[in-house]
């Protein structure tokens, strides 16, 4: 693996997005390092980003306080707070003062399960199960990765500085993943939770990855999509 570089997320979102599959976040928090390996990723548009308007995005109606990071350079982690519990991880991708970010959704924790499992509160030793459970999901992802809001919004995985007391680097394999899923993004309200954006890539038949579910009013969206453009009625594709 190497070292990802500006120029590697310098690209719009769901241009990068499915690249990043595969590659490995690892971070350093106190003393303990987790290396986490890519298996389901989002991409997400800011206001103005791309030639279609994202309305699930955080950044759709410009920049704010909160969303303040996705406006930066490519490479860094916009990390926001879930349902005011969970720190999600995000890198940030496509040029400076473009709003971007590629949700990290699921992983294989592949260094540092015991520091990742009891960051999630997991009992030691841990199963099979529990081991490929660790990081499927933002939520578990974030928690594994030991990184929280809003301490360690804005950390560089490019450079690798520390920030906060954490480090975080961002490794992208040489060989891109040959098996790459993709269709709607998980738990997203409305028409962005539909197949008119079908930005959710993830490893098909990994089984890290997430399950789909239909966010607020995305399954009624969803079928005036098909109604307009003729779609059959089958269900969006599932991850394992």
């Amino acid at each position: 693996m190497r070292r990802a570089t500006r120029d590697d997320l310098s690209g719009l979102p769901l241009e990068v997005a499915p690249r990043l599959l595969g590659a490995e976040l690892r971070t350093v928090v106190g003393e303990d390092e987790v290396r986490l390996r890519l298996t389901e990723v989002e991409a997400y548009h800011g206001h103005g980003t791309g030639e279609i308007p994202d309305p699930g995005s955080h950044a759709r109606m410009g920049r704010t306080a909160r969303n303040a990071t996705m406006w930066g350079e490519p490479g860094h982690l916009y990390v926001y707070l879930s349902h005011g519990i969970h720190s999600c991880v995000n890198v940030v991708a496509g040029p400076e003062g473009q709003a971007g970010g590629i949700l990290l959704r699921a992983g294989e924790v592949t260094g540092g399960a015991d520091a990742a499992a009891l960051r999630r509160g997991a009992n030691l030793p841990l199963t099979p199960l529990a081991l490929r459970d660790l990081a499927k999901g933002p939520g578990r992802f974030g928690q594994a990765s030991g990184l929280r809001h809003p301490l360690h919004d804005g950390i560089d995985a490019v450079s690798g500085d520390g920030w906060h007391g954490a480090r975080a680097q961002l490794w992208l394999a040489e060989t891109p993943v040959a098996d790459v899923a993709s269709g709607p993004r998980v738990g997203v309200a409305g028409a962005a939770g539909t197949d008119a954006f079908p930005w959710r890539f993830w490893i098909a038949g990994d089984p890290t990855v997430s399950a789909f579910r239909w966010g607020r009013g995305a399954r009624d969206a969803q079928a005036e999509v098909r109604q307009t453009t003729g779609a059959s009625s089958r269900m969006p594709s599932r991850g394992r």
